[in-house]
Parts: structure tokens; sequence; C-alpha cells
């Protein structure tokens, strides 16, 4: 038996295909293109190359992009400002904050700084007590992404035991969240869980978000166990390449299991798609 492989990437292209048709259709009506703003600060390579890859992302969609980049020692009054004159600015749907930051900024301030109306990653707490309460609202993209590509596959949650490792506000918890709402059993378990292991085993879903590179061997995966993995590690072999590679030994558990995503190739497209979802969302949300 091998895995069948969970392609976040072909679902991802498929999405964005049908997320072009709507804005083509909706900004003849509306007078003007959804508008997503990303914030990045300094010059973490990871995070340019992210915030590319959504710039990218926004063009094949047609959604209209005023990011703004600033230099690593811009100060957290000159963002906050930056922040609310994108609240007020009418062209601009969706804002994103791109994480990490500089030491000397409070990210969690930032977040709250956004309209939560905006908040294209699904990160201010009114979404997330939205989230908790069930209600409509913006969701976390990776979560999101995750939901959608489980759903694209038909994967039944009904009832079936889910376990996830981590519990970031990120993904961890949001994950587990949107799991309970589709009527899964869910468990989450983190670094300090006692016999991990057992925990992981007793999975119908198992989703792995830490971030620590081969952290899931096929000893805790249950045979047939669909395997979501969510970590994105860059590791440098011995020749001195560098790869992405996962939270999950994907060589080893793609004979264990029944279902596995791919690193690259599976939850990372679905993030930055279901970030262009949500910027759409908001977008429809203001005329409708």
């Amino acid at each position: 038996m091998t895995a069948q492989l969970l392609d976040g990437k072909a679902l991802a292209q498929r999405m964005q295909a049908e997320l072009a048709q709507q804005v083509q259709t909706l900004q003849v009506r509306y007078q003007r293109p959804p508008g997503l703003a990303v914030l990045m600060v300094g010059d973490n390579p990871a995070s340019a190359a992210y915030v590319r890859n959504k710039e990218r992302a926004c063009t094949t969609v047609g959604i209209a992009s005023y990011g703004k980049h600033f230099p690593a020692d811009v100060t957290q009054a000159e963002l906050e400002q930056t922040i609310q004159a994108l609240n007020r600015d009418d062209r601009v749907d969706g804002i994103l904050v791109q994480l990490p930051l500089p030491d000397h900024l409070d990210s969690v301030a930032l977040l709250n700084q956004i309209d939560p109306d905006k908040d294209a990653d699904g990160l201010h707490p009114l979404n997330l007590g939205r989230l908790v309460r069930g209600e409509p609202g913006l969701r976390s993209c990776t979560p999101a992404g995750v939901m959608r590509l489980l759903e694209a596959y038909q994967i039944d949650l009904k009832g079936k035991q889910a376990v996830v490792i981590g519990r970031s506000i990120l993904v961890g918890k949001p994950i587990a969240l949107l799991l309970l709402e589709a009527d899964a059993t869910v468990t989450i378990a983190h670094s300090r869980s006692h016999d991990l292991s057992t925990i992981a085993r007793s999975a119908d879903i198992l989703i792995a978000a830490v971030g620590r590179p081969g952290l899931i061997t096929p000893e805790m995966v249950k045979p047939g166990a669909v395997v979501v993995d969510v970590g994105i590690n860059r590791i440098t072999d011995e020749t001195g390449k560098s790869r992405l590679v996962g939270d999950v030994d994907f060589e080893a558990v793609l004979p264990v299991a029944g279902y596995l995503t791919p690193v690259p190739g599976g939850v990372g497209a679905m993030t930055v798609t279901m970030l262009l979802h949500n910027t759409v969302w908001s977008y429809r949300q203001k005329f409708e």
C-alpha cells in the first residue's frame, strides 16, 4: 500500500482559476478589483519569498496589490499608522502583516490594529472569537486550506479521531476548532504531551504542525490514516544543498498512511490561495 497524495498545488491552481473568473465578473459590477496589502519588515529571505509568491498569486487572480516594505528599524508607531490608513482605504479589502517581525515590534498589538473585516489572515481576536462560536467570518489561511484540501478529496471527518500536534494560534488551535466544527473528535498534543507516539497512532486524521523536521515517523501513524503535514522546514544536506521538508518523515510514512500531503506541494500552496479567497470574501461582503 502507498498513500494517495493530497495534491494541494493542483487544487490551489483550480481554486485560483475560479477566483480569477469571479473577480473578472465582480470588478465590472463594483468598478474596481479587490485589493490586498501585505506589510513586510526587514529582509528575511523566507518572508521575502512568501511575499513574492503572494504578489504573483494576486496578479494571477486579478487582485490589486498594495504591498509595503519597511526597513528593519521601522517603529511600532509607524506601522500602526500605516495599518490605520489601510483600514480607511476603500481600495483595500485585505491586510496582512508578514510574520515573523523583528524583536522590537509587538506583532500581537499590530494584528489587533487591523480592521477585523480586512483581516486577511484571520488572526484578529474578533475573527478567532467568531471561529470559536461557529459564526461566519474570516478564517486563518493555513487551517482553512487544510479543511478545503480534505473536502476536495471527500475525506469524511464525522466521528473520526483527529489528532493535532501543535497548539499555535496560527495553526494548531484554529485547525482543532475547524475539525470540531466538522464533527471530528479532536485531541491536541504538543511538545509536553506524554507518549506522543501513542497519541498520534490513535488518529484517523493526523495533523502535524510543529516545525520539527521528521518528527512524525511510521510507528506514530495508524495504517491507512490521513496525514496532513503543515510543517515547512529548510534543511541543508551533507553536500550543502538546502531543501524544504515537512514535520513528517515523508518517504518512511508513505507506505503506512492512506493519504499524505507532500512538502512542498501540499498545504503551503493552499495557504496562499486561502489568503486570496479571504480577500475576495471581504470584498464581496463590503458590496453585498
